[in-house]
């Protein structure tokens, strides 16, 4: 297929989940893939390089070049590994400490990243959603405020208010690259994620919402989790996590969301339960959708095994043929 008849691909997420994702759709020749990933991470290994080095969060990023790359066994070994512990770095992995050398070579957080992909054999486009520092924050119902990512999930807890508003400190804009790469786009994929951690962050980013608005031709897809996740998405159905996202980014905006209908064990289930204090997420009545703009798929995505998982071949298969009936 020629380059100008490929299907262009831009993914939103966070890298860990997007992971998946990106996985799945790597090996299809017929797409151009951009993988716009979130800034917002402030673990604690990130939080010393952001601190120190005062450069932008690697770790996401870091997934989504081993989801891409060509040498996908290799780079997955090779940015895992850790140092002993008795080592004065023991708690960043090989990644963080070439990409802090990278950061300081070019000068430029962007630079590195191109760099680093032409040399694992990156195929497509890892975009971080905007090349300025800022922290994630959120407000709960009873006006509590929780700042930084990592706070917010170490900090709710069955105690704490629902969530009210996620917002940006500093607001920051977009990456132009992320901007070029929406407004070229024939399919958005919002990925599967920590719903206000890793998914929301990117549309808070001046100029993301307004881009998806702005291209009239792409047809937008939300690939819903398979799991709630305890206190930020508790009680959540497939019907909250939309309207959170259309909260975000804006109504009648989204076209198609794909919702796992694959069958996970009451065995299975009860073990989140007790672990976890999770559930699946699910599609309690097609009924909720009948005045909706967009379209819910229900599609079996599931790898279940001795965890909930989703499955990297059955997304790929649910994407192409959503492409093959509504774009090609």
């Amino acid at each position: 297929m020629n380059t100008s008849d490929k299907i262009n691909i831009t993914t939103i997420g966070w890298g860990n989940w997007s992971y998946g994702l990106l996985s799945s759709i790597r090996d299809n020749d017929d797409y151009n893939i951009s993988a716009i990933i979130s800034m917002s991470d402030s673990g604690w290994s990130t939080w010393i390089l952001r601190e120190e080095f005062w450069i932008l969060p690697p770790w996401d990023v870091r997934r989504a070049v081993m989801a891409l790359s060509r040498e996908h066994e290799v780079v997955k070994d090779l940015f895992n590994y850790r140092y002993d512990k008795n080592c004065s770095v023991w708690w960043h992995s090989l990644w963080n400490l070439i990409i802090t050398a990278m950061t300081d070579i070019t000068g430029n957080f962007d630079k590195w990243l191109k760099q680093v992909c032409r040399m694992f054999k990156v195929k497509g486009k890892v975009i971080p959603v905007t090349l300025s520092l800022s922290h994630l924050n959120v407000k709960l119902e009873d006006w509590t405020k929780v700042e930084w990512e990592t706070n917010i999930d170490l900090k709710l807890n069955e105690k704490s208010s629902p969530i009210k508003k996620a917002y940006l400190t500093p607001e920051v804009c977009a990456n132009p690259k992320a901007i070029k790469a929406i407004e070229k786009s024939d399919v958005i994929i919002i990925s599967f994620g920590d719903l206000y951690t890793s998914i929301v962050p990117n549309l808070l980013v001046k100029g993301i919402k307004e881009a998806i608005i702005a291209n009239k031709k792409a047809k937008v897809i939300f690939f819903c989790n398979l799991m709630t996740k305890p206190w930020e998405t508790t009680d959540f159905e497939a019907i909250d996590f939309i309207n959170v996202i259309e909260r975000y980014l804006w109504k009648d905006i989204i076209d198609f969301v794909i919702v796992n209908n694959g069958y996970i064990s009451e065995k299975m289930a009860e073990k989140y339960k007790s672990l976890e204090n999770k559930k699946p997420v699910k599609v309690k009545s097609q009924k909720y959708f009948k005045s909706k703009s967009y379209k819910v798929i229900e599609a079996d995505l599931l790898h279940e095994n001795d965890w909930v998982r989703h499955s990297y071949d059955k997304i790929a298969n649910v994407l192409d043929e959503l492409i093959r009936k509504n774009i090609k």
